[in-house]
């Protein structure tokens, strides 16, 4: 039965194009839930006449339009790449240049990648900064190394997703100068990527020149197991870098596998078995690699000069070397010491808070948790924030106390919202204007910066008697929480596409904080309370209190003694280890997202449940109809497509992960929600 279809002529636009391009008897094939096409996929990006690509379980056929029609060629799994990773010309996306097709059984899965240790990637930390990698796995299934021999063999485990018809692991890289597509497809990354797919993820193919400090996507090539090879008892599959002494044979010695399936896997045949250095080859493996796999192999001779006359040049900053260094202690240690510092420091002031403030009652939901207030330091009003309030006026304004009192009715308990949070109106529109203590210099100056429709929009601010005045945009619909956590009902529902949107919305907001903001910066306290809503119940990120700039170079951690934010939305390197990256705001939103579709909060699910992992391992294993109900919010009355509730369960399962290097770029989750939004909407018009 044929699952995917994935066309990559760009004169078929359409699924019903599509359809009656595989009629059977002159009548169109339709796609589907109920047909033999499952789904179909077009690329736009292929040239025209070309790159017909049939994928289905058992593998992928391609088709290559003539004047006499179509001639299929059948083949198994992904054709190996061969040279064609040194011809950046080369546009043909009929070989996987690109990338591994999406004819995998799962569209996400752990996946592993290696890279060969060179100066200046020689250390964990530059390793796992380098690829977007969790240092503490690489760490473990390379015997706990920190350093690496030269040449050495590094197996990196990778959460790989599919993309516009291709697996890839993400990751990010700054522009060096002389960099070219193919110096860093084929001297930085090694291979791991291509010149073809940094040029198709840019954008622009067309477009060869880089500028220097530019920041560009890198895609990782990754691949999922294909039903074939899972039945074949394939879980993993890792795309290894071709050495110059490498051939089928010897891979398949050194990680124990199968040769056939190995060749399988790249469309290889014991006659067709030439394999090139510089490219990837896909080993089927049943379990995860281990550091025995890992071997020291000699240098390779030099790498040909790229096109250009310059010559590729690599540096690597010292300024956050000490980071580097603290980072890839934690990785091997796990931070041991620091966790029993941190543990009695918590331990103290929740007996202390205990003592001093006697038990009223139940525990709030969503309680917070801080250590180490520094509150000499917060009541201090930074002077040089105070005189740079003219410049702050250029781009929002500066109301007197007068106006908010005159907005509030002098700030009446009928105005009263939450807190001390009010509502007000001001030239007839309705603000929410929020009176706060101590140094908001670093909120103001990150708001007043920020443009996304998914944050908070903050038009104005006051400064009267020591206490700041915030005025922000107001979410008439409040807060999130109000509307899933709603046990009385009262009129107040979501439907399952408002709810995704609302998680989209989401997801894009932190995008923003994390890809679009220099330094990137984390949020640090995404709950339901701090989503608002709009009238057309849009999501807003509000409350940017304990927002962080991430100090540590991309994908890496800084460290915090000063643990703040809601409990049960706090990552577990974060409570544990006082580490703080992007991920943290990833593990949150994975939390948001459990509490949306089961409509329980988080305090709730963690009575229930020691790991959170088992309020959806019923749904993800697919128990049953019964299993699902029970997973559900009950106020959506079972309205709700089973199969995209589970492909959103993946994307929380990922999200949560224990090890960081397991979740996702937030980048990733934005992709993966607009393709489950893109599909409820079509579920929710067929009811209609």
């Amino acid at each position: 039965m044929q699952d995917t279809v994935m066309l990559g002529a760009d004169f078929y636009e359409t699924e019903s194009e599509v359809a009656s391009l595989f009629a059977e008897g002159g009548v169109p094939i339709g796609i589907g839930e109920n047909t033999k096409i499952k789904e179909c996929i077009i690329d736009k990006n292929a040239r025209i006449g070309k790159n017909v690509i049939i994928a289905n379980s058992e593998g992928v056929q391609e088709a290559d339009r003539s004047t006499e029609g179509f001639y299929i060629r059948s083949g198994v799994t992904v054709p190996y790449v061969r040279e064609d990773t040194t011809e950046c010309d080369k546009k043909d996306n009929s070989t996987s240049s690109l990338g591994y097709f999406c004819n995998g059984l799962n569209r996400i899965c752990q996946a592993f990648i290696t890279f060969r240790a060179v100066p200046p990637y020689t250390t964990l930390a530059a390793i796992s900064n380098l690829l977007a990698a969790d240092p503490s796995q690489i760490s473990v299934i390379n015997s706990n190394k920190t350093t690496f021999d030269t040449n050495k063999l590094v197996i990196i485990p990778v959460t790989c997703s599919c993309y516009g018809g291709y697996y890839q692991s993400n990751t990010s890289y700054v522009i060096k100068p002389d960099d070219t597509y193919l110096v860093i497809a084929n001297n930085t990354f090694q291979g791991i990527t291509t010149c073809q797919a940094l040029e198709n993820q840019k954008g622009n193919p067309n477009q060869f020149e880089l500028e220097t400090d530019e920041k560009i996507t890198v895609p990782l090539r990754c691949a999922c197991p294909t039903k074939s090879q899972v039945d074949d008892g394939v879980n993993y599959l890792m795309s290894y870098l071709v050495d110059y002494d490498d051939n089928d044979s010897t891979i398949s010695e050194d990680f124990d596998v199968d040769n056939g399936l190995l060749l399988k896997a790249n469309q290889l045949t014991e006659n067709d078995n030439t394999i090139y250095p510089d490219t990837t080859l896909l080993v089927p493996l049943q379990t995860p690699p281990t550091n025995s796999s890992t071997i020291i192999r000699p240098p390779p001779p030099p790498l040909p000069p790229p096109r250009t006359s310059t010559t590729a040049t690599n540096s690597f900053s010292n300024s956050s070397s000490n980071e580097k260094w603290i980072y890839a202690l934690f990785g091997a240690l796990g931070g041991g010491c620091f966790v029993l510092v941190l543990g009695a420091l918590l331990y103290c002031l929740v007996f202390w808070r205990r003592k001093k403030k006697p038990d009223s009652g139940s525990v709030p939901a969503a309680s917070s948790i801080t250590t180490l207030d520094h509150q000499e330091n917060s009541v201090k009003i930074s002077q040089e924030f105070l005189e740079s309030l003219s410049d702050i006026a250029q781009s929002i304004k500066v109301y007197s106390f007068e106006e908010l009192q005159l907005a509030t009715n002098y700030f009446s308990l009928s105005s009263l919202v939450e807190g001390s949070v009010y509502r007000g109106e001001i030239n007839g529109n309705l603000k929410a204007i929020k009176k706060m203590e101590g140094d908001v210099s670093k909120e103001i100056n990150l708001l007043q910066k920020i443009n996304h429709s998914s944050l908070i929009h903050l038009s104005g601010v006051c400064f009267n008697e020591g206490h700041w005045y915030l005025v922000f945009e107001y979410a008439i619909n409040g807060a999130l929480s109000d509307w899933i956590f709603n046990e009385n009902n009262n009129g107040k529902f979501l439907s399952w596409s408002q709810r995704i949107q609302i998680a989209l919305d989401v997801a894009s907001g932190l995008n923003y904080l994390h890809c679009f903001t220099t330094p990137s910066h984390v949020h640090k306290d995404i709950n339901c309370s701090n989503i608002l809503l709009d009238s057309d119940f849009r999501a807003k990120v509000a409350n940017f209190g304990l927002v962080r700039s991430t100090k540590a170079q991309e994908n890496e951690f800084s460290l915090t003694n000063h643990i703040v934010g809601t409990i049960g939305y706090l990552a577990p390197e974060y409570l544990e280890n006082g580490l703080v990256s992007t991920k943290l705001d990833v593990y949150a939103f994975g939390v948001l997202l459990l509490e949306m579709l089961t409509g329980k909060e988080v305090s709730f699910l963690y009575k229930e449940n020691r790991d959170l992992s088992y309020v959806y391992n019923g749904v993800l294993n697919n128990d049953g109809k019964e299993s699902l109900k029970q997973f559900m919010d009950p106020s959506m009355q079972e309205k709700y497509p089973s199969e995209l509730v589970h492909f959103v369960v993946q994307i929380i399962d990922l999200c949560i992960k224990k090890n960081p290097g397991n979740r996702p770029q937030i980048e990733e989750v934005v992709k993966l929600l607009s393709e489950a939004l893109s599909s409820s909407l079509t579920w929710e018009s067929s009811l209609k």
